[in-house]
């Protein structure tokens, strides 16, 4: 379609051919590779992407989370990065390549402009590694860290909005303790093969070990990577790093949108390993929100009340009313025109109609409560002609019909 009215768009823009930016260039530089081109890569191959904890709003600055993982082993890195700028993104590649068990080789971007620039791509491929990017529009192509996004990412933070350098600070804090747990003792599933039959596609899968287990097992890691690995296993405690988990969630909750909350003196982090591994007797039962996906407070401002154009009437309907029980909301409507016939007009009957209706059982109540009726009319009109005062009919303002 783009292609057939490329000339119908020329001729629209006065025969001027539109622009392409410098971005448009670089993306062009790069090659495309989709979600079934890997063909088992060897480990440091990683896909790269941000996730926005930007809250309800994606307008001004706000903290990205940068998504490492790697095809083979499934490690997974998240950095936290303040904003996105060719050298803060940069510098999240470099703090992640330190912290993979392996060297990196190459990177595959999606098509965002942090990535897609000649500042980010140049230094790629000076420092050695392979760049390719996803299709425009198609996530499946990176479906690994995708999934990490949701499974990791999401699921620790939440979606509140987190700002400055404190929050950063916060969010790395988090990510050092979540990056031992998820790829130390976290099983996750590899696809093995994928067949198709017609329409039925059928998966297989690797039995589910963590990442750091597939790490050891590769024959094209270094053993020289796979010791210093073995000494990070060591000393490692689950139960431990639950804790500090459970630790960085109180710190952020606090940073969640505190609008409208009572901000407190923060105070230094202690991981108590006893009183939490207490808490684990009943955790399992109660189940567990995490700080960060609590619903902030917002105080909702009241709307100011509009002016009626019938409060300036609504002592003369009364009398009406107390004069006339009877009276009807069209008899109303008749005097009102009658006073101000530009205001008051025929559709206004449906109005007229709910408020006599209210002043009719608000006045009945107080009827009721004081004990007392306001007029006594006759039942009948025969009744009304001899004059029977013992057979007339005590009527309020709740008796009468519209």
């Amino acid at each position: 379609m783009d292609r057939l009215l490329t000339e119908v768009r020329i001729v629209a823009r006065g025969g001027r051919r539109r622009r392409t930016g410098m971005s448009s260039a670089v993306r062009r530089s790069v090659p495309v590779r989709t979600f079934g081109d890997w063909n088992d890569p060897p480990p440091g191959f990683v896909e790269v992407d941000f996730v926005a904890h930007s809250g309800t709003s994606s307008s001004g600055s706000f903290v990205q989370t940068m998504v490492l993982t790697d095809i083979a082993t499934g490690w997974t890195e998240c950095i936290a990065v303040r904003t996105r700028d060719n050298g803060n993104v940069i510098v999240a590649i470099k703090q992640a390549r330190s912290r993979f068990p392996f060297p990196l080789l190459g990177v595959d971007f999606d098509n965002d402009s942090a990535f897609m620039n000649a500042f980010v791509v140049s230094w790629c491929r000076s420092e050695g590694l392979e760049v390719t990017r996803s299709r425009a529009y198609r996530k499946n192509d990176q479906a690994h860290v995708e999934q990490k996004n949701g499974a990791i990412v999401r699921r620790l933070v939440g979606y509140g909005r987190f700002v400055g350098a404190d929050a950063t600070t916060a969010l790395d804090r988090l990510y050092v303790v979540v990056r031992l747990h998820v790829n130390l003792f976290q099983p996750s599933f590899k696809l093995q093969e994928k067949t198709r039959i017609g329409a039925r596609v059928i998966k297989r899968y690797h039995p589910p070990v963590p990442p750091a287990t597939r790490v050891l097992a590769h024959p094209d890691v270094v053993e020289a990577d796979k010791e210093q690995l073995r000494a990070l296993m060591g000393p490692a405690d689950p139960v431990l790093l639950f804790a500090g988990i459970r630790a960085a969630h109180e710190e952020l909750g606090k940073r969640v949108d505190q609008r409208g909350l009572n901000p407190k003196a923060d105070e230094p982090l202690v991981v108590d390993l006893q009183s939490f591994a207490a808490n684990l007797k009943t955790a399992w039962k109660n189940g567990e929100t995490r700080s960060t996906h609590r619903r902030p407070y917002r105080r909702t401002k009241p709307w100011p009340k509009r002016p009626s154009m019938y409060e300036p009437f609504e002592t003369r309907i009364k009398e009406w009313l107390n004069e006339e029980p009877a009276l009807s909301a069209a008899g109303v409507l008749q005097r009102l025109k009658e006073i101000d016939p530009e205001r008051f007009k025929e559709r206004n009957l449906r109005m007229v109609q709910r408020l006599v209706k209210a002043w009719r059982m608000e006045m009945a109540g107080l009827i009721i409560l004081e004990g007392g009726w306001i007029k006594s009319l006759p039942a009948s009109p025969a009744a009304a002609a001899a004059g029977d005062a013992g057979s007339s009919e005590l009527v309020a303002f709740g008796n009468i019909p519209q």
